[in-house]
């Protein structure tokens, strides 16, 4: 019984601290890097560590500079993900993602950059803002 009851109570506490991302709440939600509320919900992005401590951010900017600071290192990261521009607050997996950069886009922080989690959402845009198309590591160097 006492064995039972240990283990009911080690599960309880590994569900407990589980890493996982949290949705982006706009209007409340500060970026890490600029301080600036999250208001667009085309834009944003989460970094959760293994820790389970979650970065917010208002644009791709934000959250490539927050990588390359050396503030967290890639090692202690379990999630990067981005907003799909097509499908408003939806997190996607930013190695995944597609990413448009154009002077059309208007993101939070001019970064100009858009995520898309479809390539096809992404070259219907691509065409209509006339960007060029960046995988998830030359964005990365972008900003570097």
């Amino acid at each position: 019984m006492k064995t039972s009851g240990l283990i009911l109570i080690l599960c309880v506490l590994c569900l407990a601290c589980s890493v996982k991302p949290e949705p982006l709440q706009y209007g409340v939600d500060a970026c890490h890097t600029c301080k600036m509320t999250l208001v667009d919900r085309k834009f944003g992005a989460e970094i959760v560590t293994k820790k389970g401590k979650v970065f917010k951010f208002d644009d791709m900017n934000c959250m490539v500079n927050f990588l390359n600071s050396g503030e967290v290192q890639d090692r202690d990261v379990a999630y990067r993900l981005v907003v799909d521009f097509a499908t408003p607050e939806k997190l996607i997996p930013a190695g995944d993602a597609f990413y448009v950069k154009s002077n059309e886009i208007r993101s939070p922080m001019a970064s100009g950059i858009a995520a898309f989690e479809s390539e096809g959402a992404m070259k219907e845009q691509l065409r209509a803002w006339k960007g060029i198309y960046l995988t998830w590591g030359e964005l990365v160097t972008q900003f570097k």
